[in-house]
This record gives structure tokens, C-alpha cells and sequence, in this order.
């Protein structure tokens, strides 16, 4: 994507085919905030003059030269795995984070030798107001967590929130999240919720407060 102009259409053209406002901010690798924001842009939804007006604080990231080719997929996702390489020493669970993280799990698990799992975020179900009711879950048809030691993969950290939901659905389900892996961290953190977070690109906004 060259520009805001071609976000807006790709925000447009996801909202037209059904997706929540969440999915699309996984889709376009962007906050809740400035998918809501695109799609208001795009006339897709009825907003108001101010919130048409005042774009969000946020980087975009298309990392689609790698998704859309299976070698370039495959050596990525190699490199997440040697961030991971030397974080604990039996770890036998590696889970990707739905959708983008889950591609690269699996090459990581792969690697790693160990099994994999996936976990749906909350965030794929939010479309306006508040998220409180809104759940997570891991798919049945990969490995479970059964009180193992595991890393995370995803593909971006933006705020941080989806990462730090699925760190404490592993806890919860039993499980010990021993480190985390991203291609990007939006926000350069260090650890989420105690767990050390690794990332193959770090970016780092100059001259804007926190």
C-alpha cells in the first residue's frame, strides 16, 4: 500500500465483505482505533464531522512481500525462531496468535521442534463500544496448552493488548508463556505482563510524547 488513500480502500473493501472493525485491524496491521478511523473515512459507516477529522497516532506495516511467498515466509520465520532459540529449555509448545502469527508459528514449532497451538484474540469480534464481554479462545484442532511451558508468535505489536491477552490466556488455561516474538513491535517494549518480547524490527517514533 503507497498511501492513507489506498488504507482507506483496503479498509473499505474488508468492511464491505463483513469483517469486524477488530479483524480489519489485524488485517492492516493498525490500533482498533485507526481501523474504526479508516472505515469512518471510507464512508462505510455513519461517524461524525470530528471523528472524520482527527486521524489516530499510528504506523502501518505491510509485511505482505513476505506473506505472499512461502520461501520468504519459511526464512522469517526461521529468524523468529532463533530470537527464541536459547528462552528456556523445555519449551514443547510454540502458539501463534491468530491470523498473521499463526503462519509464522508454524515454522517456528518447525524449528523448534515443538507442538503448536493458535489462539483467537477478543479483538476479532470487536466492532464499536466496549470489549469487556468479548473472549479469546484456542482452536481445538491444534495442541493444547495442558500446563507447558510455551512462546508466543505474532506477526505485529501495536498497543500491546492483544499480546497481553493471550499471555493471560495461557496462564489461565495452566500454561507458562516463557517469551515472546514479533517481525514488529510498534511500541518497543521489553516485556509483556512479566515475559520478554523479541522483535525482528523495532520502531521507534522521534519528537512525539508518550
Amino acid at each position: 500500500m503507497k498511501n492513507i488513500d489506498d488504507l482507506i480502500d483496503s479498509a473499505a473493501e474488508l468492511a464491505e465483505r463483513g469483517l469486524s472493525k477488530g479483524e480489519i485491524a489485524d488485517e492492516l496491521n493498525v490500533s482498533k482505533e485507526t481501523a474504526s478511523w479508516l472505515v469512518s473515512r471510507s464512508g462505510a459507516t455513519t461517524t461524525t464531522t470530528s471523528q472524520k477529522s482527527h486521524s489516530p497516532h499510528d504506523i502501518h506495516v505491510d509485511w505482505s512481500a513476505i506473506g505472499r511467498d512461502s520461501a520468504r515466509l519459511t526464512y522469517v520465520g526461521r529468524a523468529v525462531a532463533d530470537l527464541l532459540s536459547k528462552q528456556g529449555d523445555e519449551v514443547d509448545l510454540t502458539i501463534g496468535i491468530e491470523k498473521a502469527g499463526a503462519p509464522i508459528a508454524t515454522t517456528v514449532a518447525r524449528e523448534l521442534d515443538t507442538d503448536l497451538g493458535t489462539y483467537a484474540p477478543s479483538k476479532h469480534q470487536w466492532d464499536d463500544g466496549e470489549t469487556e464481554d468479548l473472549a479469546g479462545s484456542f482452536s481445538r484442532n491444534f495442541s493444547q496448552i495442558r500446563d507447558r511451558e510455551c512462546y508466543v508468535v505474532d506477526d505485529t505489536i501495536t498497543s500491546g493488548t492483544t499480546m497481553t491477552e493471550t499471555v493471560e490466556a495461557i496462564r489461565e488455561q495452566g500454561g507458562e508463556p516463557v517469551a515472546c516474538a514479533v517481525l514488529t513491535d510498534k511500541r518497543g517494549v521489553e516485556d509483556i505482563e512479566g515475559v520478554p518480547v523479541y522483535s525482528l524490527v523495532q520502531v521507534l517514533r522521534v519528537g512525539q510524547s508518550k
